[in-house]
């Protein structure tokens, strides 16, 4: 039995949630996001909220159970208060910018990088070595996040490169004489 999956997710007010053939959709005061729902699991709307069960007994029910009701609360916190990455750049010269559409990323290379910021996202940077990543879909803001991260991970030796914020980089010792 999954222990998350047994909660319903409350549907707070202003939010409004529907079920259309095979998608879930919420609308809230920051967008509106969808959900392709599963065959192995039923959703009700009720008064309280949406509640998740396994259609069947099978293993893949149980299994998806517990994901597709973390699936529906994250809709219902997207368009409620959004989702935020933050970014540290750690390095000499290492510095980023946002230009409109387009992040602008000096990260140790002969060129820069520019990353396009893809719809639905925004970036900010406070300062040089922060960007901010927010946006309403959770799965869209840390594919986002990853994929400016992979430009350059950080090295173990001096820490250089772009890390999470609250990220523990495993240091090692250089070499010795």
């Amino acid at each position: 039995m999954s222990r998350i999956g047994k909660k319903p997710v409350s549907v707070p007010a202003g939010v409004t949630a529907s079920i259309e053939g095979k998608t879930l959709s919420v609308k809230g005061p920051k967008g509106t996001l969808t959900l392709a729902m599963r065959d192995e699991i039923t959703y009700t709307l009720d008064d309280g909220g949406i509640s998740v069960q396994p259609a069947n007994e099978s293993k893949s029910a149980r299994a998806f159970w517990g994901m597709q009701r973390t699936m529906v609360q994250n809709l219902i916190t997207g368009v409620t208060e959004g989702f935020t990455k933050k970014l540290l750049i750690t390095g000499v010269g290492y510095r980023a910018a946002s230009q409109g559409k387009v992040l602008k990323l000096q990260l140790g290379y002969s060129h820069d990088v520019n990353f396009d910021i893809p719809e639905g996202i925004e970036i900010k940077t406070p300062d040089q070595t922060t960007v901010e990543i927010s946006g309403i879909d959770k799965q869209k803001v840390g594919q986002v996040a990853a994929e400016i991260r992979r430009w350059r991970k950080p090295e173990p030796y001096k820490g250089k490169g772009i890390k999470y914020d609250g990220e523990f980089i495993f240091r090692k010792e250089g070499k010795k004489k």
